[in-house]
């Protein structure tokens, strides 16, 4: 039973931190819309290592040192005018975890493990329902592709996915200023996620405001939740099934960048979490290069 427990312990952390990544990543365009021909690319690497979590009541308990690794490629491109293209591909995703070790015997209860694969990817459509105005807004629908590895490990306890086809619909609401050499921008999201194989549904909510000064430094801070419907069909003794339902938290992200003659950039930031359930405790860190056309 105690290695049960362990089990789907480190199976609920650990894939809740793929959903946090792969939503802080599609969130990055707001309301805005490409235009034809015109696209965004990143290349980021992002990291957590942590030895505590956030339990299913909101406690913070301590775990086995865990660590998970994603070197991702981010894309938006503009079919038209109004409709973008999506994607958010996790190319080399590691994830490991260090032995657990009997305090009393010095018996290894579970080995230390690690795996190396894909990751799941996010693929969606965006449309510009309002566009060209002070306000826009937007509507957006994703595919959650089940690319990575749902169970890896010696013991199954190691994942870089889910294993389950989800479809997510968000909408955003983006504005900006301008204050002098300083332009600032605004954004506010909602959406659902719909997943299958027994896990809860999902409502996403998020916002972020920011700063570009000169047209080159760029500050950023954003807001992200997750709320589930607890609509769960696994029965509370499959442990072993269990793992990243009912996952929820607020988070906050911090983003600093630099634009190199309006075309190539540089970013790195750090997040963490308010309050959570199901999710590691520790900050998690990102540093990135993109590319506008």
């Amino acid at each position: 039973m105690a290695k049960l427990a362990i089990k789907s312990n480190i199976k609920s952390i650990t894939l809740a931190i793929v959903l946090l990544l792969s939503y802080s990543a599609a969130y990055a365009g707001g309301g805005w819309v490409s235009g034809k021909g015109k696209g965004f690319f990143k290349l980021s690497e992002w990291w957590v290592v942590a030895d505590a979590h956030y339990t299913d009541a909101g406690k913070i308990d301590p775990n086995v040192t865990t660590g998970l690794f994603n070197t991702t490629l981010y894309g938006e491109y503009g079919l038209s005018d109004k409709i973008d293209l999506m994607v958010n591909f996790p190319v080399f995703s590691r994830s490991y975890s260090n032995a657990v070790v009997s305090s009393t015997t010095g018996e290894v209860i579970v080995p230390a493990q690690s795996i190396n694969s894909i990751g799941d990817t996010d693929v969606g459509v965006k449309y510009g329902l309002v566009r060209n105005k002070p306000i826009v807004v937007s509507a957006s629908f994703y595919l959650g592709l089940p690319l990575g590895n749902d169970s890896g490990g010696e013991n199954g306890t190691l994942q870089t996915g889910d294993g389950e086809l989800n479809q997510r619909v968000s909408l955003d609401i983006s504005t900006s200023a301008t204050f002098g050499p300083v332009n600032t921008f605004y954004s506010v999201n909602v959406g659902l996620n719909n997943r299958n194989k027994g896990f809860s549904d999902e409502f996403r909510y998020g916002a972020e405001a920011g700063m570009i000064l000169d047209g080159k430094l760029i500050g950023i801070f954003r807001l992200q939740g997750l709320k589930s419907f607890r609509n769960s069909t696994f029965e509370e003794t499959n442990g072993a099934s269990l793992f990243a339902s009912d996952t929820e938290y607020l988070s906050y992200t911090f983003e600093v960048g630099y634009e190199i003659k309006g075309k190539y950039g540089i970013s790195a930031n750090m997040g963490s979490a308010f309050s959570g359930n199901l999710i590691l405790a520790d900050p998690s860190y990102s540093i990135g290069v993109h590319m506008k056309i």
